[in-house]
């Protein structure tokens, strides 16, 4: 994985000096918080409802070993002896004291991480495929290419001030699991004669007004990535709104202006600064790729594995939900939940990060990813050392066997949190998990994302949750609203409003009919939720969602 180099250190170091003299100032008074605001938000501290929130960056979901014990070692100084990871493949810490938040960088500077752009109208954390390096469906290992754009990226000075945030993702295979079509750039690697390059995607976005991105160019040689990106956000620079915050984003400039006239002037653009990249990306590409270099995978004997599986149920429920096929013989992926049923979706304790950290220099290669789906990744695992890894994780309460299941849900913090939230997240979100524990069916019912939000801003990507909820405010009250078919793959859909909201006491029982309902309509217990959703439509899921509709109409 990338190292920083002595540029990257005096840069980060001179960032957390200065924003230390920030610190000062606002504390004895001499910045108002309006004046302090845009200064905390350039280095990702947030205030919510009840205190501070850091956002950390973990680029393109990639970190180490020590990374992640630093990350542990901030938890208990400085914060209450955990982290959320998020949809954006950061960590948050939602209780730093304001005069320890630049001791918490500078610790972070220490082993090569950072909170900058991790807020703000500027271009954010650089996503990626979680299983980047490692899946065995993987055209190229995109990590280079999302390091070259952070490097790019950061402190941009043109594109400090965009007219709203704007987020790039990543993936290197053509399954994308990074949700590649709801951002305001999606890359996505493909082939064409022999040669990688990338289906360039652009205007798509969640929120308040979801769009599934566009296809701008279907096929752009890797050589051209850096300026075509530039000349794409140089167009939005120009064009998108300054004057309502709810149209900035770029999904609305190319929807306001046409695909055609965006993808003219973006090839404008495109030709005007080409020749100004004069090789000088590519060979710092060249150097990014040597250190991504895969890792000296091993061989050894699987009779172990093969034998716990057959010895222990438990493990091998586990090993056939959490683990993903791996490019090199002999090892797995493995999907470590954060998801304990009841748990808080995300929240891993400073403990459970040190065992991860342990297992990831022991038995990974030293490295760990985060998911957009807020799970903890060990891409690197021999199947002969995976009963040793998993008896690790169950005795610190991570080795749910639910990844893709109905418990493995996304959540927002919610307006447990959240200062912008109107409904809870969190609690809808571990009583579902909870109820479905309970009735022992989320294997019957298979393969099924649930995504909550608890405001119209979609952190928790409910729009394109296969069952989305989102919460809202109703006269005071929490209502949740339930999208059905939505879809974050490389067949990214918009989920459809079944019909009217439920309130708090109402959703689970829903969800729980909803649920039980598909599996009286699904052809064979291989057709999963989407399936059959995608055969039969919205309305025989509405009849069972809304059973009293159904009974006034028959009357």
């Amino acid at each position: 994985m990338y190292q920083y180099n002595d540029f990257d250190k005096g840069f980060v170091r001179a960032r957390t000096a200065q924003f230390r003299a920030q610190v000062e100032r606002r504390i004895d008074g001499s910045l108002t918080e309006d004046e302090f605001k845009p200064l905390r938000l350039m280095n990702g501290l947030y205030l919510q409802l009840h205190a501070y929130m850091l956002r950390v960056a973990i680029p393109y979901g990639t970190l180490n070993s020590a990374q992640m014990g630093q990350l542990a070692m901030i938890a208990d100084r400085w914060d209450k002896g955990y982290g959320h990871f998020t949809t954006r493949q950061n960590i948050q810490y939602n209780w730093p004291i304001l005069r320890d938040v630049p001791d918490m960088l500078d610790a972070l500077a220490d082993v090569g991480m950072h909170a900058i752009q991790t807020s703000g109208n500027t271009i954010r954390n650089v996503t990626a495929d979680h299983f980047a390096g490692a899946a065995a469906d993987e055209i190229e290992d995109p990590r280079a290419i999302a390091e070259l754009l952070r490097q790019w990226s950061t402190d941009h000075p043109e594109f400090q001030f965009l007219p709203r945030k704007f987020k790039i993702a990543v993936t290197g295979s053509e399954n994308d699991r990074a949700v590649t079509r709801a951002h305001d750039i999606g890359l996505r690697m493909v082939k064409r004669d022999g040669q990688a390059g990338f289906e360039v995607i652009v205007g798509g976005g969640l929120g308040r007004t979801p769009m599934v991105g566009k296809v701008i160019r279907d096929f752009l040689p890797k050589a051209d990535l850096l300026p075509y990106c530039e000349a794409i956000v140089s167009i939005y620079n120009r064009l998108g709104r300054r004057d309502n915050k709810y149209k900035a984003r770029i999904k609305i400039t190319v929807h306001e202006n046409g695909l055609e006239k965006i993808r003219e002037l973006v090839e404008a653009r495109f030709a005007e600064i080409r020749p100004a990249f004069s090789g000088v990306d590519q060979a710092v590409l060249a150097g990014i790729e040597a250190q991504f270099a895969a890792p000296a995978f091993k061989s050894a004997p699987t009779d172990g594995y093969e034998a716990a599986r057959l010895a222990n149920p438990a493990f091998r429920s586990w090993t056939d939900t959490n683990l993903s096929a791996h490019k090199a013989e002999g090892y797995a992926i493995v999907s470590v939940s954060i998801k304990k049923h009841g748990a808080t979706p995300g929240d891993a304790t400073s403990g459970q990060m040190r065992v991860l950290a342990d297992l990831a220099r022991r038995y990974g290669h030293d490295e760990l990813r985060i998911s957009h789906e807020q799970n903890v990744i060990l891409p690197h695992v021999h199947k002969s050392d995976l009963p040793t890894v998993y008896a690790a994780l169950r005795a610190v309460d991570l080795a749910t066997a639910n990844i893709g299941l109905i418990s493995d849900i996304i959540a927002c913090p919610g307006m447990d949190y959240c200062a912008l939230a109107t409904a809870r997240s969190i609690p809808i979100a571990q009583e579902i998990a909870t109820r479905f524990d309970e009735l022992k069916l989320e294997h019957e019912v298979g393969p099924l994302k649930i995504k909550i939000s608890g405001c119209i801003n979609a952190c928790g990507h409910h729009h394109v949750g296969h069952i989305g909820i989102l919460g809202l405010d109703r006269a005071g009250v929490e209502n949740y609203q339930i999208t059905l078919g939505g879809d974050g793959t490389e067949d990214a859909t918009i989920g459809e409003r079944a019909g009217p909201g439920f309130s708090a006491d109402q959703i689970i029982p829903a969800i729980e009919r909803l649920v039980l309902g598909y599996l009286d309509l699904r052809s064979s217990a291989e057709e999963t939720f989407l399936q059959t959703y995608r055969r039969l439509g919205l309305a025989p899921f509405k009849a069972v969602l809304y059973p009293s509709e159904v009974k006034a109409d028959a009357a």
